[in-house]
Parts: structure tokens; C-alpha cells; sequence
């Protein structure tokens, strides 16, 4: 298939059956890179109510400069990788000074913002500003290490200048974005990760090497997964009347500046938990095991074991009015002892 051909096929079917997205309805470059840091590692549906709250909340990168970390924190609370909306700030912070409240519109000059990588430069460069600049991501990578057949581990240097080699030449001078747009929304539906991909309806199909050779469910190659380390930690669901303790994490390193319950590393027995929340000036009414827990990081995994402690004297811990509308920003690291944030329950 000729690359015009690829091109305009590939734009008649996503113009026919795209699925309608509330980013998709702007150009405006801020909406625009407010949802693709939030479609990193996050699903499509589950991203909309949050696009939707965050825009309401801080519609512009001056906005957004100037807000509060908890308030940040808590429109982000149940996307994960906190990092993002950190890096988020810094950047507005700095389009503030050096682009008068903007987004630079050129690729070169986005890709040095903070928390800003080659994808999202070329997302918001296509989308936004129309340059003729490839928008890779793992959709992109998916759907061409199947279309022209490449056997090298997807992520590798070698097949990813393959894969910008052919976008250099078959992406259109005119609307490079909807271009882009078409690539990505043919790897999220049709030619997905799942071994069985739903070749039927791709407007690729006849040309597409991988089907031609019966190779869709051994593509794209994959590196070697590494093991997790397992760590061990005993969350400390301490309450007292209607308040229940958190503390707040250390200003870096995983989930920097979040607050969680009191947590012991290690999975701690029933008398060291009692003997530290004394040591901290606090009285024990009732104590109680709590079932097992997990919760999976990219490198990392937490094996929680934890205790429900009711108090009848607060001690030095700090504590928060157990109201969802009150308490901070959570990491869903907590997601399992969530009940616990509402006077009503358990």
C-alpha cells in the first residue's frame, strides 16, 4: 500500500468510527495536554469524569500555576502516578514565566517541558498546532510492529526508528494530527493488545504483513517482564470519635507528598503495633487484624496487613474528620481500608 493510501484509508475509517472523546471536541493545546497526561497508563472511560472536573476546577495553565497541592491531589486521587500532576504544575508554573501563560507551539520547544516526552510533544504539536510530527505511543508501536512485520522487541531503539522511519514518510501535510488521531484510536479498539486482535474491520487489513502471515498474536515482541520486589507494610487504621490518623508521605520518592495511615514497614504482630501507638502518647480501646491487602506499583508491590484500632486518647497522631469531602488525597494504594473514611461505616 502506497503511504497516501495508508493515510487516507486509515482517516475514512476513524472519521466513520471514532469514539466521541471530550478532548476531542477542542483544539485548545492546554485541554489538549491536560488529557493526554491523564491517558497515560489510564483507559479512555475511565479519564472522562476526571478531563471534565479538572478543566471545570483550573481551566487555564494560569490556574493550574497557581493551585493549591491538596486541591491538585485531590481532582487527581484515583488515577495513580501522582508524579504526573506535579510535573504538571512545574511546567505551567514555568509556561507562566517564559511563554506568557501558554504552551509553546512547536514540538522542540514542548519536549523540554517537565513530565513531557516525545509522545505527548507530538500529541500536542499535531493536535494542537498542526506540525507534521509523529505522535508514538504504545497503540502507534502496536499496530506498525504488525503492519510491516517487525520482529525486534517493540521498545527497543532499533524498531522504534523503524517505526518514525515510515511515519516521516507516510504521515500527511495536511491535518497531521487527525493523522495521528486515526494511528492511535486503530491500536485502542481494533488491533489491541490482546493476542486475538479484532483484525475484521481494520482498513489495514489487506496490506497489513502480520496478517498476511498469521503472525497478529506473536507481535508486537516484548521485552522480558522484571520481578517485582515485594514489601511488606502494616497500615494503621487508627480512630478516634469521628477522626480517623494520616500522615503525610516524604516530599520525594514514591507517592511524595501524599497522605496515608500510619504505616509500620514490615508486617508488624499485634503487640509491636500496640507498643508504638503508645510510644505516641495514644490509648488502645479496641484492637483488630484487618484481611490482607496488595496493591501493585510498576516495580513494586505493597503486601499490607493491617489493624483497625479504636482509641480512646489521640496522641501526637494527626487526625482528619472522616468525611470523604475532608480528608486529603488518598493514593488507591488505600483503595482496600477505604470503608474506613466515612463515619458511617464500618
Amino acid at each position: 500500500m502506497k503511504e497516501t493510501d495508508f493515510s487516507s484509508e486509515l482517516v475514512q475509517w476513524y472519521e466513520s468510527v471514532k469514539r466521541d472523546l471530550p478532548w476531542r471536541r477542542t483544539s485548545d493545546p492546554y485541554a489538549i495536554w491536560v488529557s493526554e497526561i491523564m491517558l497515560q497508563q489510564t483507559r479512555a472511560e475511565t479519564v472522562k469524569p476526571y478531563f471534565t472536573r479538572f478543566l471545570t476546577e483550573l481551566p487555564t495553565v494560569k490556574d493550574l500555576a497557581n493551585a493549591d497541592d491538596e486541591l491538585l491531589y485531590k481532582l487527581w486521587q484515583g488515577l495513580g502516578y501522582y508524579s504526573r500532576v506535579r510535573n504538571m504544575k512545574r511546567t505551567a508554573c514555568f509556561c507562566m514565566e517564559h511563554y506568557s501563560g501558554n504552551l509553546p507551539d512547536n514540538y522542540e520547544s514542548l519536549r523540554k517541558l517537565c513530565g513531557i516526552g516525545n509522545y505527548t510533544a507530538g500529541a500536542i504539536a499535531s493536535f494542537a498546532f498542526g506540525e507534521r510530527v509523529p505522535a508514538i505511543d504504545g497503540n502507534v508501536l502496536r499496530v506498525l510492529s504488525r503492519y510491516l512485520l517487525i520482529d525486534k522487541v517493540i521498545t527497543s531503539p532499533a524498531a522504534i526508528k523503524e517505526i518514525r522511519t515510515f511515519l516521516d514518510d507516510t504521515i500527511p501535510k495536511k491535518d497531521p494530527g487527525t493523522f495521528n488521531q486515526a494511528l492511535i484510536e486503530l491500536g485502542a479498539t481494533l488491533c489491541g493488545p490482546d493476542k486475538a486482535a479484532r483484525c475484521g474491520g481494520c482498513p489495514l487489513l489487506l496490506s497489513c504483513a502480520a496478517f498476511r502471515e498469521n503472525k497478529t498474536d506473536v507481535l508486537p515482541v516484548k521485552a522480558e517482564k522484571q520481578e517485582k520486589k515485594l514489601l511488606p507494610r502494616t497500615p494503621l487504621i487508627l480512630l478516634f470519635q469521628k477522626s480517623i490518623a494520616l500522615e503525610k508521605r516524604p516530599s520525594k520518592g514514591l507517592l511524595a507528598n501524599l497522605w496515608e495511615p500510619p504505616t509500620m514497614e514490615g508486617h508488624a504482630e499485634i503487640s509491636d503495633v500496640q507498643q508504638y501507638v503508645e510510644s505516641r502518647g495514644a490509648r488502645i480501646l479496641n484492637i483488630r487484624s484487618l484481611p490482607p491487602a496488595r496493591h501493585i506499583f510498576t516495580h513494586l508491590i505493597w503486601e499490607m496487613k493491617g489493624y483497625e484500632i479504636t482509641l480512646n486518647a489521640p496522641g501526637d497522631f494527626t487526625f482528619f474528620e472522616r468525611d470523604p469531602r475532608k480528608i486529603p488525597a488518598l493514593p488507591s494504594a488505600f483503595k482496600a481500608y477505604s470503608v474506613f473514611f466515612n463515619e458511617q461505616c464500618p
